[in-house]
């Protein structure tokens, strides 16, 4: 395992100096889906959910939530990003909504903790919206898909 890089040589958490890293653009893929009712779903396609379009909804929380990050993250830098996009697939078979964030910036860190955040926001904002009509949703399988630039180079989840 690499070195926990949020510890300092008496173990404390720090954040980490960036300052010396070259700026490269840095993109990061990540995704979650929530599971519900085929009801609930149906409601979610239709543009009938009591509270409005759901999905459009939760694509604004999720961009809000990349931006907003390193007020959520303790030791995640502020970083100016550049593009950010959210992407839904419904799933009728399974009966889930899936979602995938891309964020993009030109930076010294990395962006792999705004697109988590991101995907995981909006899949609450999901939740949030249809939580009267079905409170056993649930959220599965938040995970880095992809990440590229800067000196770790580009990684793919293995599928």
């Amino acid at each position: 395992m690499s070195e926990l890089t949020h510890f300092d040589a008496a173990g404390r958490a720090h954040m980490v100096d960036v300052g010396a890293k070259a700026e490269t653009e840095r993109i990061a893929r990540a995704a979650g889906s929530i599971y519900m009712q085929a009801a609930t779903l149906a409601a979610i396609e239709s543009g009938t959910a009591k509270k409005g379009d759901v999905l459009g909804i939760a694509r604004i929380a999720a961009i809000q939530a990349t931006k907003r990050t390193a007020e959520l993250i303790p030791l995640a830098h502020p970083i100016p990003l550049t593009r950010v996009a959210v992407e839904f697939t419904v799933d009728a078979a399974a009966a889930a909504v899936h979602c995938e964030v891309t964020a993009q910036t030109v930076g010294r860190t990395g962006v792999e903790m705004e697109a988590l955040t991101g995907a995981a926001v909006a899949l609450l904002t999901i939740y949030d919206m249809c939580k009267a009509a079905d409170r056993g949703m649930h959220v599965e399988g938040l995970r880095l898909l992809e990440k590229q630039g800067g000196k770790s180079g580009h990684w793919v989840a293995p599928a």
